[in-house]
């Protein structure tokens, strides 16, 4: 009989948390753009007694993305998606990450809509900061939200002089990821699976840690002291909010976006 599979693509500190969490007793396919970083964990979770598989992604590359999708259906049935990959604004340029934090989760969406098993789920990182970036133009929201993956970083408003700034185009690709998930639920629900996004707040992770250590460390610190629970998160605050909306027990909720962020959100909007 077919094992269930579960693909986890990044393998950064929430990545490694959800395989854990969600790989017992399931065929893992791990995936990430670093072969060599991919090996490390891989050997790692072996080590702890998971099934694991492997495969070298670029989630900017729509064929590469399919690839994946298409290798995950060949190991069995595709029951859990969780796509943690994406770029921080301290790592990299405005273009590459609408090119991955972007375009990459819409390909993500689009190709395991096509594999995804009945009864399935899956689960797209957005990041508080979609919460927090300001209103868009209703049009702007539709063209995020439908827009033929293929063409949606030939969108005249992302070439503008603003979005030449990592914060604001890490901003925008996060608040498109929750419209995405929203659109893409149908397509999901066709093949009687459901998908979701996760919104996280600031986590201490490898990535989270370099965000403290830049520029905008303070503004984030001052963020943690006001909100309510008064910490970081964890990798594993993530990967226990992933795994409740992989799990049947979540079987009618699709479409959302779940804020774990602490409270953070919450502080902003009730201080404004």
């Amino acid at each position: 009989m077919d094992k269930d599979v579960a693909v986890v693509i990044g393998t950064g500190g929430m990545g490694q948390a959800i395989a854990r969490r969600i790989g017992s007793g399931r065929s893992v396919l791990l995936a990430d753009f670093d072969e060599a970083a991919l090996t490390a964990v891989a050997d790692r979770l072996r080590g702890e007694g998971h099934q694991i598989s492997t495969r070298v992604v670029d989630v900017s590359d729509q064929d590469s993305v399919r690839s994946l999708a298409d290798a995950a259906a060949a190991l069995g049935r595709v029951t859990h998606v969780a796509h943690t990959a994406g770029l921080s604004p301290m790592q990299a340029t405005a273009e590459m990450i609408l090119r991955v934090d972007l375009a990459g989760v819409a390909y993500v969406l689009d190709e395991f809509a096509r594999v995804i098993a009945p009864g399935g789920a899956g689960v797209v990182i957005a990041s508080m900061a979609g919460h927090m970036s300001g209103d868009y133009l209703a049009e702007h929201n539709r063209s995020l939200a439908t827009t033929p993956a293929a063409e949606l970083l030939d969108l005249p408003f992302l070439s503008s002089d603003e979005l030449a700034y990592p914060a604001v185009a890490y901003a925008l690709a996060k608040r498109a990821n929750m419209l995405r998930v929203q659109a893409a639920a149908g397509a999901w629900g066709a093949r009687g699976a459901r998908v979701n996004s996760i919104s996280p707040g600031i986590i201490s992770t490898p990535m989270g840690q370099q965000e403290l250590d830049g520029e905008s460390g303070e503004s984030m610190r001052a963020m943690v002291r006001m909100s309510a629970s008064q910490r970081l998160g964890t990798p594993d605050d993530i990967a226990a909010a992933t795994a409740f909306l992989l799990d049947p027990q979540a079987g009618f909720i699709t479409g959302t976006d779940l804020l774990v962020d602490g409270g953070v959100v919450a502080a902003a909007r009730a201080l404004a």
